[in-house]
């Protein structure tokens, strides 16, 4: 008999089955195709256009897999409110870190993700703690300041809020604090500066229980985020011990579809786009499937918080 995932759900909820068990289970139903298609957004290359519009009428899915029930990823953006329908608009992210009061951004993070929920999305995108470093940067009001401890505390709070009904995504990883030249600058820091200034609130965020990590557009010292296998293994998952998926920034967050699985970028966002074109011929099925096994299972994809 065919496991589905929602066989998977009623063994997770009458604890008959881990969410490692139903993975693998999941994993083994999936034919080629459907194992690829888990490791990239299911937006097809000519709708991009359309994306804004898309946005706001729902979640942007990838890796549904409906013969089996897969819902896939369900993203919806907003650091301000949902983005979809006629959601709450908060303060501005910035507005809320002068507050000081993680409390107030916990409530914040409840309500972001019951919207997000009750719109068809099961997975957030609110969490934005990028440092501000000028105020003129175009995305300044997403963030919530230059201080990495301040923002750790705010970003965990609404991480935690969040999680009550939706993933929760922290990004964008890392050293992303401009605007126009973020494409194209590499990011020069020393292990010490990583450490102490840019990555502290990230670590914060993740200790939280982030289900994913968005990467950014720049590079850091000299590999772009998607490719860096120093952030995304050796300081993300091996350092950090983090358990969850890592998704590109989007469209043009995924330089070598190849190099990026193999330095720890799960998905590609939010089109089928680099990856569907060359993995085909080119992945092991322990590279793909070890990529598939993250996220699938997490407690507000299934709904058994």
């Amino acid at each position: 008999m065919t496991f589905t995932f929602a066989d998977g759900v009623r063994g997770l909820r009458a604890g008959s089955l881990t969410a490692a068990d139903a993975a693998e289970r999941l994993i083994g139903e999936l034919t080629d195709a459907e194992l690829l298609g888990l490791l990239d957004g299911d937006v097809p290359v000519w709708r991009v256009a359309r994306l804004p519009a898309m946005m706001r009428a729902g979640p942007i899915s990838g890796g549904a897999v409906p013969r089996l029930g897969i819902p896939g990823i369900r993203f919806s953006d907003g650091p301000r409110g949902v983005v979809m329908g006629r959601s709450t608009s908060f303060p501005v992210t910035m507005a809320r870190a002068a507050g000081w009061d993680p409390s107030l951004e916990f409530e914040v993070g409840l309500a972001i993700g019951r919207e997000a929920r009750a719109q068809g999305a099961n997975y957030s995108g609110a969490v934005c703690v990028n440092l501000l470093r000028h105020p003129a940067w175009g995305r300044a009001q997403e963030c919530y300041g230059e201080d990495p401890v301040l923002t750790g505390r705010m970003g965990a709070a609404l991480t935690r809020g969040l999680r009550h009904h939706v993933m929760a995504c922290v990004k964008h990883f890392a050293l992303n604090s401009m605007e126009n030249a973020r494409f194209t600058i590499d990011v020069l820091a020393s292990p010490h500066a990583l450490h102490e200034v840019w990555l502290p609130h990230f670590k914060t965020v993740v200790d939280a229980g982030a289900d994913s990590v968005m990467t950014s557009y720049n590079k850091v010292n000299g590999f772009h985020a998607d490719e860096n296998r120093v952030l995304l293994t050796d300081i993300l998952r091996d350092e950090w011990g983090f358990q969850g998926f890592v998704t590109s920034d989007w469209v043009w967050g995924t330089h070598d579809p190849i190099v990026s699985l193999e330095a720890g970028l799960d998905i590609e966002m939010p089109l089928r786009m680099h990856r569907a074109r060359a993995l085909p011929g080119a992945i092991e099925e322990t590279g793909r499937s070890s990529c598939a096994r993250r996220g699938a299972f997490s407690p507000p994809f299934c709904g058994t918080r």
